[in-house]
């Protein structure tokens, strides 16, 4: 591997020689490696190789490009500010195509911490902080020229028409173990696909997303537990702002983990949604619509059903998107987010007026 990390470098013009590298295990999907060069100074330089795994990734180039037209805009507009920073070939790429067909990329090492989840409500608001700044850097980033790499990602309507085209088929005899999650879904389909529905129409302005907004896709300063860089670009293009918002709440307000098999176990937790509203809305305010942050609320509840619906979807049609340890893991997936969803939808009117409050205080305060 010396050898070919070696090469790759020479490739993206990194000065020095490879001194040491090792493996970082973080991420099941591409290969990454920590590579130190020595600089003729003596000095050491850190940088992340990664080798994209184009089995997930049907269209590397399209997703390196998205990076490189946002990391470029952001580091030109805000050069104060911390940003990725991939090298490029002497072609001019961000990437690079070895002679085995593999497809590399190299980005600058950051010193940092990351946290998988958090209790901390002052680490939950920064990670608000920071993908609400991810936003506002990007709001008058012109989103035409990203390409969409995964067609309707997002799109929750087409998710639940999805589904429930495949309950009419029932390919794998499944339909029959799942009535209870079905007959909710189908309850709230038409308000869980709405938001999708304005977007299609123009009714919701079409921002950059992240559409990845996990918690441990923040990369923290290991002292001040301040937010340094949102990373994991990827999934960079087109999309709605108040899914970006939704899916990293989701996720970190929910008190259990996403295959919790005891549901009573599962709520909302609306200390932590405050927090982390705080810290978007607080980034965000100047630049977000207010069609957007009056449906902070009902974005969370339709991106909780969405991923609801495509964990059933997984499950009815023979388990081949999401990796399951053991039978049925799919449907106890699903039940989780149904679990969380019926949660948020208890808690709607108190989610909505913590939304309001902490807007009013934040225009309030001047604190932009």
């Amino acid at each position: 591997m010396y050898a070919t990390l070696n090469e790759i470098g020479k490739k993206f013009r990194l000065a020095g020689e490879l001194y040491t590298y090792e493996v970082i295990t973080m991420g099941n999907i591409n290969s990454t490696y920590k590579a130190t060069y020595m600089r003729e100074d003596g000095s050491l330089k850190p940088y992340l190789f990664q080798k994209v795994n184009t089995h997930v990734f049907k269209n590397p180039v399209e997703i390196m490009k998205n990076i490189d037209r946002v990391t470029g805009y952001i580091r030109e507009k805000y050069p104060d500010q911390k940003t990725l920073h991939f090298h490029h070939t002497d072609e001019g790429h961000n990437y690079y195509v070895s002679d085995d067909n593999a497809f590399w990329r190299v980005v600058n090492y950051i010193e940092s911490v990351t946290f998988d989840s958090s209790e901390d409500l002052h680490v939950i608001e920064a990670t608000g902080k920071a993908f609400g700044q991810f936003q506002t850097n990007l709001s008058d980033f012109d989103g035409s020229v990203l390409y969409e790499t995964i067609p309707d990602f997002h799109n929750t309507k087409k998710r639940l028409d999805t589904l429930f085209t495949h309950v009419g088929e029932n390919p794998c005899g499944r339909v029959a173990d799942c009535a209870k999650e079905l007959s909710y879904l189908a309850a709230v389909r038409e308000k869980a696909g709405e938001l999708s529905v304005k977007f299609a129409n123009g009714e919701i302005p079409k921002r950059v997303t992240h559409n990845d907004t996990k918690c441990n896709n923040v990369l923290f300063d290991r002292v001040t537990k301040e937010p340094i860089v949102v990373i994991d670009l990827d999934t960079i293009m087109p999309g709605m702002s108040m899914y970006d918002f939704a899916d990293a709440v989701r996720f970190i307000a929910n008190t259990a983990v996403e295959d919790e098999p005891d549901v009573s176990r599962v709520y909302f937790d609306t200390a932590k949604f405050r927090a982390f509203a705080q810290g978007f809305i607080g980034a965000t305010i100047d630049a977000l619509e207010p069609v957007e942050l009056d449906n902070l609320v009902k974005a969370t509840f339709s991106i909780t059903v969405e991923l609801a619906s495509r964990f059933l979807d997984d499950y009815l049609t023979g388990d081949l998107y999401f990796r399951c340890n053991y039978p049925k893991h799919n449907l106890v997936r699903t039940r989780c987010q149904l679990a969380l969803a019926k949660d948020i939808e208890r808690k709607w009117d108190e989610l909505s007026w913590i939304v309001r409050d902490v807007t009013e205080k934040i225009r309030n305060s001047g604190k932009k």
